[in-house]
């Protein structure tokens, strides 16, 4: 319960355990999101961002999956193109009713979530910074010659 506690008290995070028998900690998506990528894209993503001076926000990693999730403003329009293009990079946007994970004491260690960017503000970046990432990421990496364009 404390660091559900943080979560919502520091981070700003409307962090519950689901379900108590179990410890979970989740927060339902509405007044923030979520975009989730392979963990390569995600470290070249992370790493743009960085170097264009955007703040990072809380990232998660889901280890076995290989894969990471920003949490995010809930900027993003609800734009079937904008959809159709992040499906064909392996990119999810978790919007409005989704649920996102957050690692917690019940995880018993890393091996299920962890912190790449640890949350200790409320501030997250805006989808569409992401996005743009995400977008100038492929498109080096198509520059570059590579011939399959998904980070899957």
């Amino acid at each position: 319960m404390s660091r559900c506690h943080y979560y919502r008290q520091v981070c700003g995070l409307p962090a519950v355990v689901d379900p108590p028998q179990i410890g979970r900690i989740i927060v339902r998506t509405g007044m923030v999101w979520g975009i989730t990528m392979p963990a390569v894209l995600g470290q070249h993503v992370k790493v743009w961002m960085q170097d264009h001076g955007h703040e990072l926000g809380p990232i998660l990693s889901h280890p076995r999956s290989k894969r990471w999730t920003f949490i995010i403003r809930p900027d993003l329009p609800d734009d079937v193109p904008l959809f159709a293009e992040m499906f064909r990079l392996n990119v999810s946007i978790i919007r409005h009713g989704g649920m996102i994970a957050l690692p917690s004491p019940a995880d018993r260690g890393t091996k299920f979530r962890a912190w790449m960017s640890r949350p200790d503000t409320t501030f997250r970046p805006s989808g569409c910074v992401v996005v743009a990432a995400i977008r100038h990421c492929v498109a080096t990496k198509v520059a570059r010659g590579r011939r399959v364009i998904t980070y899957a």
